[in-house]
């Protein structure tokens, strides 16, 4: 039990031992051995948090929790390794260990996007979803580089900020992940099997529900490699938290909430024998179009970008060299900061947040400009969501670009990375 060190502090206050008026003051975490040492639990962190919400700032937490609850400003942290410990220390006989300060961060190494040859347009969606935030889908037969473009993308994106950082920090310390560097600002990449049950992908389990690969990516990037080889109630179950950013999670005694902000990036092969050559394909019409289909519709209109991956007929080497990581970066910080800049008075940071409303209302853009997207719509091929999502996508083209907003170029743009570009 969590709780167990606290439990044993009551009952030794009830007998005299322990002053009753300072460990009302005090939070204490920890489970109790039969010998009496105090060892580590879970979700530290965010019990630190809520006892800071809560106006308490003094806590003992076990030694080895003694680096993560530390993280916390403003609480006066201390670690104990016995209950010995613990009560000499309420007597004021002994001190326990204080928190050495947070350890140096070193620079995450993150893969090149120099390193992937040819693709240029699975290239550009992905700056572009880098750019707003968007959700990405790539096609194309096995050996095209999907997986290795799709791991690019973490380094495209800016670093967490501290307070993100904690937010992901905490959801680990709930699944007990907390060590190593508990305050890395590196960008969540989570990439589950895609034999992933759905309690492994939203989370769940016996008990206190755990956090799932959706929350460990809050603020992050999940991506989801062989799609279409999930089952698909897994997959339709990504819908409520790509909309609402959270995971809900009821249990008979309680329901619990874990943040799950995420960007989402699925890669797929056309179908199923999957052939270097679209010409070698096996399948029939009908088993491609099931395949592909295993992803449902409003999932697939949830997704802003696609993009088609084609076999690489060039091996590169002395010729012209691909844009590095660093190149394409510089680009998409230009835009988020114009995005934020643009939304700011609104509390939105990037494109892909801003509501449908306010992109049509607030933000309206003229109607030649938009006649692209009303066109389809009353033809049918393009719902109101969708519609929506790729005006927050135009409007990322846009930034990219440097202009002040959309014109009917950049709509049609937009258009086509939803619609022809997985075509």
């Amino acid at each position: 039990m969590p709780f167990a060190l606290a439990l044993a502090c009551c009952v030794l206050a009830g007998a005299g031992v322990v002053d009753p008026d300072r460990l009302g003051a005090t939070v204490l975490l920890g489970e109790l051995a039969l010998d009496g040492r105090v060892r580590p639990v879970r979700g530290v962190l965010p019990s630190v948090l809520a006892a800071r919400s809560a106006g308490l700032r003094r806590v003992v937490v076990p030694v080895a929790a003694l680096e993560e609850a530390g993280l916390v400003d403003d609480v006066d942290v201390y670690g104990a390794t016995t209950l010995d410990q613990v009560v000499g220390w309420f007597a004021g006989e002994r001190e326990l260990d204080r928190p050495l300060g947070p350890p140096p961060t070193a620079a995450a190494a993150v893969p090149d996007l120099a390193d992937v040859v040819g693709q240029p347009d699975a290239r550009r969606a992905l700056e572009v979803a880098a750019a707003g935030g968007h959700h990405l889908l790539l096609v194309g037969p096995p050996g095209t580089g999907k997986t290795m473009l799709a791991r690019r993308i973490v380094g495209l994106l800016p670093e967490l900020s501290r307070d993100e950082a904690l937010q992901l920090a905490s959801v680990r310390s709930v699944i007990g992940e907390a060590g190593g560097d508990p305050l890395s600002r590196v960008v969540p990449f989570v990439a589950p099997h895609h034999s992933s049950s759905m309690a492994a992908l939203l989370g769940g389990g016996s008990g206190l529900a755990r956090p799932g690969a959706v929350s460990l990516a809050h603020r992050g990037v999940l991506f989801l490699d062989e799609c279409a080889e999930f089952q698909p109630h897994v997959l339709d179950a990504l819908r409520t938290p790509l909309e609402e950013g959270e995971v809900r999670l009821a249990r008979a005694d309680g329901s619990v909430r874990y943040p799950a902000r995420f960007q989402l990036v699925l890669a797929a092969n056309p179908c199923p024998c999957a052939p270097a050559r679209d010409r070698d394909c096996i399948c029939t019409s009908i088993v491609r179009r099931r395949y592909l289909g295993r992803l449902s519709g409003p999932l697939l209109d949830r997704v802003d970008l696609r993009a088609r991956m084609v076999p690489v007929t060039e091996i590169g080497g002395a010729g012209e060299a691909e844009e590095d990581t660093a190149t394409v970066r510089a680009r998409v910080l230009a835009a988020r900061a114009a995005a934020a800049e643009r939304w700011s008075a609104h509390g939105w940071r990037t494109n892909a947040e801003v509501p449908g409303p306010a992109l049509r209302r607030t933000f309206g853009l003229p109607r030649t400009v938009v006649r692209p997207l009303e066109e389809r719509m009353r033809a049918g091929e393009l719902s109101a969501r969708g519609a929506d999502r790729a005006l927050r996508v135009a409007w990322t083209l846009a930034d990219l670009a440097g202009a002040t907003s959309p014109d009917r170029e950049t709509v049609d743009n937009a258009l086509y990375y939803r619609e022809r570009g997985a075509a």
